[in-house]
């Protein structure tokens, strides 16, 4: 080899024969000469290989390295990875000597393939990479330990950490060196059993943490076994079970807790297993009358009512959690009605079924006592209208069955509002009571009554032949309510309208029925009050007449058919003209013109009077500017309110609001309410008044003396004005008892401070006698008749020409 070019010289017998690679490379890389193991190996044609550069064969980091090497010119050692090729499929492996010859400026290079070595080492290092970080992200402490000198030979991150170490330094360090002195003394007794008895070794440890939380370690000293049965190295496995010891404990914890609260707890407590009763708390017990000892070992379905069994078995078996209704068995055999709530848990170390058991009478008794009140009247414990509903639709389905009939009476009692009005409600709920008793002792015990709503009742007379018998209860009726009644030592006394309508005569449904009584209700009334009517098919048609006529006056109020005529107010002693009362009229397509009396009732009756008296009170307004404006100066218009008008919400704000927009100063207009209106709810209608004398209108109480209005109320209110009703005006001055009643309200008002009209005026006489009692202002058919808005203009002005 001293001479390497006659070494791989073609021609001498050796060189291409030796199993080794050989070549002589240049300081740049460059093949001056190879044998053909060389390559044939590199896949290099052998006859051209002189001046060859191999480096396109070498991996970047082969390349790098022996690009450093070469010139440097001195002997050195290199492995080289070779890149796939043809010749060397999956790449090639070669490690080499080359020692450089100065006489020949070359260095001389014998590799050999050592491919399957490197690939055995890479194996090597990726599984023991592989396991490095297995071990080091396994919650889990692993080491490893040489058994004859203790010292480390492995331990992954977490290991070492824990110890202060990492995984180089530990390693070569004792197990004493490592935990201690104290640790290493516990543990010891542990290591001798894995060696004496090469086995497995497991313990728990409890450490204390500087920060002074405890810790708790579970400890696998694991021996690795030689070929000889001595243990070699042993596995320490160490896991941290802090959270489970914790949870124990938790358990531990809870369960006394759970012991504590069955002790104390109000409501039943039972566990169950298998059906059988294991524990029971002292309020269980207490509910079912049993003793601790008789309720241990008892089956549970035993002490459930027999028709719930199958509910409750199911609800075991299907281990169901939420709340649900059932009922127990007393130990003196009376029925209690429970909640029962199952929970699966631990309870002294089993797994059992623990069972909640709420006694629910209470709650059953209250919902017994909702449903009453949500079927009986709270005032007077009469069924209310939901239950008489119900009744009613069983009455008609019992009645067709047996195919019999019965009567529906509708009770109204008559002005019964007026006694809330003047009395108190207090008074009228007194009055309700014994109006309700009374009916009640009129009736049969196969009889209903109910009260509809407000001073309404109801009676059903189940199996009745003959319109005799219906008869004959209301007259009953009629002659036990109107007694007086005694309030306070005060004698009230109302009477009733009754309404009557039979089944299957008169309607087929509980609907019909009750609008039936109800429509012949109403027509008692109109025929004096205090009798009863029974349903005929004229009063459907009268009924149908009035619903022609509200969708009439509802077309009319949009088509602008209403209109306002005034009739002028005097001063009873100058004549001048002091103001005018506005008077609705209704220009009816087809009847003509409609006075009040004709369409009033009915939009009171279905609430019409709301638009029609604010179409009213704008209409007024704007009238009453234009007279100003053409010199009809103090002479206010009078708008009639309506009750309904009246208490809407924000009619004051709804008033000033159409002064605003109509521009019109509030001492333009008087606004009329009856002496009704007054008595409900003082401080409001106070309030009210008051707003709208803020504005600068004037007050005035109409129809005084029709009412039951109190002077303390009247004298409380910010009142200008009473009106005397026409009818204490039309006898005078012949009527002594009219004559009386004029002047005392006449005399009154003039003692309260206020000014005084009579309305109704028709006669010389009348305005005579008025004048001399000291009426103030007068209005009737003897000034003038209601006039269309551009007539009283007229009038106005030449009245106002006259007394200049």
């Amino acid at each position: 080899m001293n001479d390497h070019r006659a070494l791989l010289d073609s021609d001498l017998p050796g060189p291409d024969a030796w199993p080794c690679l050989l070549a002589c490379l240049a300081d740049d890389g460059a093949l001056r000469q190879a044998n053909r193991a060389f390559t044939d190996l590199l896949g290099i044609a052998h006859e051209t290989h002189d001046g060859w550069v191999w480096s396109a064969l070498l991996s970047p980091a082969s390349l790098a390295e022996l690009h450093e090497q070469l010139p440097r010119r001195r002997d050195f050692g290199i492995t080289l990875a070779v890149k796939e090729t043809p010749a060397t499929p999956g790449g090639t492996w070669l490690d080499g000597q080359a020692r450089w010859d100065p006489a020949t400026a070359e260095y001389r290079c014998v590799f050999h393939e050592v491919s399957a070595r490197v690939r055995s080492e890479v194996q090597a290092r990726d599984r023991a990479d592989q396991f490095q970080l297995l071990a080091d992200n396994v919650p889990v402490l692993i080491a490893n330990f040489e058994a004859r000198t203790f010292a480390c030979r492995f331990a992954n991150r977490q290991y070492a950490e824990t110890f202060g170490w990492d995984e180089r330094t530990i390693l070569g360090h004792t197990f004493r060196e490592i935990i201690g002195d104290a640790a290493a003394r516990e543990i010891q007794p542990y290591v001798d059993i894995v060696m004496r008895d090469k086995t497995t070794a497991s313990y728990e440890r409890e450490l204390t943490a500087k920060d002074g939380h405890t810790q708790w370690l579970e400890v696998n000293l694991i021996p690795h076994l030689g070929p000889d049965g001595e243990p070699t190295t042993a596995f320490v496995l160490i896991s941290d079970i802090t959270r489970h010891r914790a949870a124990e404990r938790a358990l531990q914890e809870t369960q006394q807790r759970l012991s504590k609260f069955m002790q104390a707890s109000a409501e039943g407590i039972a566990f169950l297993q298998d059906g059988v009763i294991t524990d029971v708390n002292p309020a269980a017990c207490q509910l079912v009358g049993y003793t601790h000892d008789e309720l241990v070992g008892a089956r549970t379905l035993d002490l459930v009512a027999p028709d719930q069994r199958a509910k409750v078995a199911d609800m075991i078996r299907a281990a169901e959690e939420v709340p649900y209704e059932s009922a127990l068995l007393h130990k003196d055999g009376s029925r209690l009605p429970v909640e029962l709530m199952g929970r699966s848990i631990w309870h002294k170390g089993e797994r059992v079924r623990m069972t909640l058991v709420r006694d629910i009478r209470e709650r059953y008794a209250a919902q017994e006592h909702i449903r009453y009140l949500a079927h009986h009247d709270a005032l007077t414990g009469l069924p209310n209208r939901v239950s008489l509903m119900e009744d009613l639709s069983h009455q008609i389905a019992a009645a067709r069955r047996a195919d019999s009939q019965f009567a529906l009476l509708f009770i109204d009692l008559d002005h019964f509002k007026r006694v809330n009005d003047s009395l108190g409600h207090l008074v009228g709920d007194t009055l309700l009571q014994t109006v309700s008793r009374r009916i009640t002792d009129c009736l049969r015990t196969t009889d209903r009554v109910a009260r509809f709503g407000g001073d309404e009742f109801i009676v059903l007379l189940p199996d009745t032949l003959q319109r005799v018998d219906v008869e004959e209860v209301s007259n009953k009726l009629l002659a036990a309510i109107e007694v007086p009644v005694n309030v306070d030592g005060r004698l009230i006394s109302v009477t009733p309208s009754i309404g009557i309508s039979m089944f299957p005569h008169d309607a087929g449904t509980a609907d019909a029925l009750i609008k039936n009584a109800d429509t012949a209700m109403y027509l008692a009334k109109s025929r004096g009050r205090a009798n009863h009517q029974f349903f005929t098919s004229a009063m459907a048609r009268s009924a149908l007449d009035a619903l022609v006529m509200e969708s009439q006056m509802t077309q009319g109020l949009a088509r602008g058919e209403f209109v306002l005529h005034f009739q002028p107010q005097i001063d009873a002693t100058t004549g001048a003209l002091v103001g005018a009362e506005a008077l609705m009229r209704w220009n009816h397509p087809e009847r003509g013109l409609l006075l009040p009396d004709a369409f009033i009732e009915l939009a009171e009756q279905q609430r019409l009077m709301l638009p029609l008296g604010q179409w009213a009170l704008r209409e007024a307004s704007r009238c009453a500017r234009r007279w100003f404006e053409a010199g009809v100066r103090h002479a206010p218009v009078a708008v009639n309110l309506s009750t309904v008008q009246f208490q809407t919400s924000g009619f004051t704000a709804l008033v000033g609001q159409v002064l605003q927009e109509e521009g019109v100063t509030g001492d333009l207009l008087e606004l009329e309410l009856t002496e009704r209106m007054l008595m409900d709810d003082l401080p409001e209608v106070r309030r009210k008044l008051s707003e709208l004398k803020a504005m600068g209108m004037r007050i005035a109480v109409d129809d005084f003396g029709t009412g039951y209005s109190s002077l303390s109320h009247l004298k409380e209110l910010p009142i200008d004005k009473m009106k005397i009703d026409r009818a204490f005006v039309h006898d005078l001055p012949g009527d002594t008892e009219s004559g009386a009643i004029a002047r005392a309200i006449i005399q009154m008002s003039r003692g309260l401070g206020l000014k005084v009209i009579a309305e109704g005026v028709e006669t010389e006489a009348q305005r005579a006698f008025l004048a001399e009692a000291g009426c103030d202002e007068l209005q009737g058919l003897l000034i003038s008749a209601p006039l269309t808005a551009d007539a009283f203009e007229a009038w106005a002005l030449d009245a106002m020409a006259a007394v200049r």
